[in-house]
């Protein structure tokens, strides 16, 4: 889904992010190895990463390989390799976030897909790494994206080598002004969100059909928590996203891991808010879900390419 441009935000210290580290300060990328994610910047430096920008071979004659190349080659002039996607988009996914995902489970010249790409930040990072990368999204921002619905998309059967969705979270987020748009769904609404789960439960199925078998998705989501105006405190309502999200996956996918994101965002940064949750007797979201899951079937899981590590 798209990302609603809002004003840019504003830079700290020695142009610092908003998220505290400031553009060839933060600290390397290294592969994770605990189920808990944190790094101080929603972005990382492309620069101190030595991997193939641009892909100048065709990795297996696929028409969505031919496909990933033409649009990689709209893509949008990246002065700064500093910054992934478009810092001026409500609820991007943190780019390193991504940069993780691919790490470990591609190599170069796979073939990438999001649903919902946004501003483009998976589709930077992928090419960042060498991989191939197709975006879709209903309002697509770039000329490298594809316009199409994430339920239906344009692809053939089993083509793709890792697939990466960062969802809507219910309502919080006027993402576009398509009818179609998931996140005019209300997770928690009268249908105690029947319409919203249904929408995500056509997605999971694409992306179960556009995978190769063997290898993975990743999908990053949020619980979400509505106070009801004028309520006693505690009083509001709690949607479990996360938790309906992933068995729906368990349906159709083989799980791997579940790794819980620490979240920075301004919310948490505002003390008022804070105030507010403990008067209010309400919970803060202070992490994401990443729900990694593969597609069974006989192809092997290929080893990730170790030499787009940092060394």
């Amino acid at each position: 889904m798209p990302r609603r441009p809002v004003h840019p935000k504003r830079r700290g210290p020695a142009g610092r992010d908003d998220h505290g580290a400031a553009p060839g300060r933060r600290p390397p990328l290294s592969i994770a190895t605990t189920t808990l994610w944190e790094y101080p910047s929603q972005h990382y430096d492309a620069k101190s990463i030595g991997v193939p920008d641009p892909i100048e071979t065709d990795a297996d004659g696929s028409e969505a390989s031919r496909r990933a190349d033409a649009a990689a080659a709209t893509a949008p002039v990246r002065r700064d390799r500093n910054m992934q996607g478009d810092r001026t988009y409500v609820g991007a996914t943190p780019s390193w976030v991504i940069w993780q995902l691919l790490s470990r489970y591609t190599k170069a010249k796979d073939l990438c897909v999001d649903p919902m790409a946004g501003s483009g930040t998976s589709l930077d990072v992928a090419r960042d790494l060498g991989r191939r990368a197709l975006g879709y999204d209903l309002q697509p921002t770039r000329k490298d994206i594809f316009r199409a619905d994430a339920r239906k998309l344009p692809l053939e059967d089993a083509v793709a080598d890792f697939a990466f969705v960062d969802p809507p979270y219910s309502t919080h987020v006027d993402y576009s002004d398509d009818p179609r748009c998931i996140g005019k769904l209300d997770a928690g609404g009268t249908d105690r969100g029947r319409a919203y789960y249904e929408a995500m439960d056509l997605v999971i199925a694409e992306l179960h059909r556009v995978l190769k078998p063997g290898r993975h998705l990743g999908l990053y989501v949020s619980d979400s928590y509505r106070r009801k105006r004028g309520a006693a405190p505690g009083e509001g309502d709690f949607m479990p996203i996360g938790f309906e999200l992933f068995s729906m996956l368990r349906e159709r996918f083989e799980p791997i891991d579940i790794v819980s994101v620490v979240r920075h965002n301004a919310k948490l940064a505002k003390g008022n808010w804070h105030r507010a949750a403990e008067e209010q007797n309400f919970f803060l979201r202070g992490f994401n879900y990443l729900f990694i899951v593969r597609k069974g079937g006989s192809e092997p899981t290929r080893p990730r390419n170790r030499s787009t590590q940092r060394r």
